[in-house]
């Protein structure tokens, strides 16, 4: 399915409140999972209270022991400081990459803001080397701004 045919299907997601946040993030995350052959983990992470850390969300695909990043550490954590995405094609170059997986061989996380301030990231990891294009990143922008106008 591509990204444009997905589109509607985030708004309607997001529309849903009569389901709870975390509940309508799974449904993305299993939409996105299940629906783009390259993301085969697709999870949410959020500032964790006045903490300088990331609390793991919603999430589809392999259990992970990653449920708390600082910030500045691993791609989430960088995105966490420098507020920009960041598109990772080969995980083994990265000299800051946390492993999650020995399967995974590239990452994307996009910033989640509202007001201006990240509050969070969307993160998927692949299994394909450097399958993350421009259209990636600018669908994975329009999920967090669904994700972002779910919370305001």
């Amino acid at each position: 399915m591509s990204f444009e045919e997905l589109k509607p299907q985030i708004k309607l997601i997001a529309a849903k409140n009569n389901f709870s946040f975390d509940e309508r993030l799974m449904q993305i995350c299993e939409l996105l999972e299940s629906n783009i052959p390259h993301y085969n983990w697709v999870g949410f992470y959020f500032k964790n209270g006045d903490k300088n850390e990331l609390k793991l969300g919603p999430y589809v695909g392999e259990p992970t022991d990653h449920t708390i990043i600082p910030f500045g550490k691993g791609i989430c954590g960088q995105v966490a400081v420098s507020n920009e995405n960041f598109v990772v094609p080969d995980v083994s170059a990265q000299d800051n990459y946390i492993a999650c997986s020995i399967t995974v061989k590239a990452e994307i996380v996009i910033p989640i803001f509202i007001n201006g301030e990240n509050i969070g990231q969307i993160d998927i990891d692949s299994n394909t080397p450097d399958p993350f294009t421009e259209a990636d990143e600018q669908f994975l922008e329009f999920v967090c701004l669904e994700v972002a106008a779910m919370l305001s």
